[in-house]
């Protein structure tokens, strides 16, 4: 029997998909993940984030020059804003 090393919730470039559930990255896994890592730092996940925003909609425009990207804001920044 072969064990396999678990697949890491990570964004499959040009698809923005995650790599181990297959739905839109960032998912809910990945989310966690990123939350966790950058705990103490809120405005640096923001700058991160910002920066995989522009290449993933600069990524599916080209994909699909017919249908732009939506809400990319809210998928990748609005989530990891500070609460309060």
């Amino acid at each position: 029997m072969v064990v396999r090393p678990p697949v890491p919730h990570v964004a499959m470039r040009p698809l923005w998909r995650c790599r181990n559930c297959g739905i839109e990255w960032p998912c809910q896994p990945a989310k966690l993940a990123l939350l966790t890592e950058y705990r103490t730092e809120r405005t640096a996940l923001l700058i991160y984030l910002g920066s995989l925003m522009h290449e993933a909609t600069n990524q599916l425009t080209q994909l699909h020059p017919d249908h732009p990207p939506i809400r990319m804001t809210e998928r990748f920044l609005s989530w990891a804003r500070s609460r309060g």
